[in-house]
């Protein structure tokens, strides 16, 4: 996966969670973000801020169900989105040896 697929991915979950009435408001009072910050994020000089859209992938990730229809939302496998989280956070170029 490149950065530009992650990126599309961490977008188009967070426009499915916009579209979410009962999960958006759930995501905001976790994560503390306002309307107004997810906007600032997605305007940001030089492109999305990687921080929302790695945050919005965080709170999909944290229930099966949650997963599952983000992924079906984007005709993707669950798996994509769990390796666009691991690319946008960094995850990915962890190394544990």
């Amino acid at each position: 996966m490149t950065e530009d697929q992650a990126e599309t991915i961490g977008l188009v979950t967070l426009g499915w969670l916009c579209g979410q009435e009962d999960l958006l408001p759930v995501f905001l009072a976790a994560s503390g973000a306002t309307l107004a910050d997810l906007q600032a994020g997605l305007s940001a000089s030089g492109g999305p801020d990687r921080a929302v859209m790695v945050a919005v992938l965080d709170f999909v990730l944290m229930q099966d169900e949650t997963v599952i229809a983000a992924a079906q939302a984007q005709d993707l496998r669950a798996e994509k989105l769990v390796m666009a989280h691991a690319l946008l956070s960094g995850a990915a170029q962890m190394h544990w040896t």
